[in-house]
């Protein structure tokens, strides 16, 4: 009975690391913060398989909570370390890819509040980097609503990195059949819309409000 707990331990402690080490292994998710949910983990890997395949390009994300750069410092002496930190990522790409093929790296540092896309060369033309961080990154990151950080992480990193894609193939004229098509923009638009309607709102209310005491002064004065 002995030898059977035994062995039935063995084959949970080998399959969790198994588990792990695919978690961990992900070709194109260099680090996770352990913020990536599994079906967003799935689809990134499923992008970067095919966009590696057919585009000839290999697509990297780069997530950490905190990447160790102190919030509190001047803004001058952050982006002077932060610029070091990109220099040191991509130095890292390179060496894995042995300088051999296009690149484009998504990463982001949430204490930091920090997003960005990193890309060699001769991509630089071809991703416009604040469109896709303007509109399918910041705003799911930024979003303020019940859903758990890794949701929002999740969403805002599978947004920005199947965007990443599409837009390369798109250049290249080049179809792929793991892409998520108008799904980012719609959750991007959809948030937009959201908080244009907040403003609104405020304005509207805003000006009730004056109106009302408009009024109250004006039947004082009576």
């Amino acid at each position: 009975m002995n030898n059977m707990y035994q062995h039935i331990r063995k084959g949970v402690l080998l399959a969790s690391l198994f588990l792990i080490s695919n978690l961990n292994g992900s070709e194109f998710i260099l680090n996770s913060g352990s913020l990536i949910d599994q079906r967003a983990y799935e689809k990134i890997n499923s992008i970067g398989d095919e966009a590696k395949a057919k585009l000839g390009t290999s697509i990297y994300l780069d997530v950490k909570g905190d990447n160790g750069i102190d919030p509190e410092l001047p803004i001058k002496d952050r982006i002077a370390l932060m610029k070091q930190k990109e220099n040191e990522l991509i130095l890292k790409v390179k060496q894995d890819l042995n300088g051999t093929k296009p690149f484009v790296v998504l990463t982001i540092a949430l204490d930091q509040q920090y997003a960005n896309i990193l890309m060699s060369d001769d991509l630089a033309s071809v991703v416009d980097k604040d469109s896709v961080l303007d509109e399918y990154v910041i705003p799911l990151l930024a979003a303020k609503d019940k859903n758990l950080l890794s949701s929002k992480v999740s969403a805002a990193s599978l947004n920005g990195y199947a965007q990443i894609a599409d837009v390369i193939a798109e250049h290249k004229q080049i179809s792929l059949l793991s892409s998520i098509g108008s799904e980012g923009k719609t959750a991007s638009t959809i948030w937009k819309v959201f908080m244009y309607t907040l403003v609104v709102a405020g304005i509207i209310l805003y000006f009730i409000i004056i109106m009302r005491e408009k009024k109250i002064k004006a039947k004082s004065n009576e």
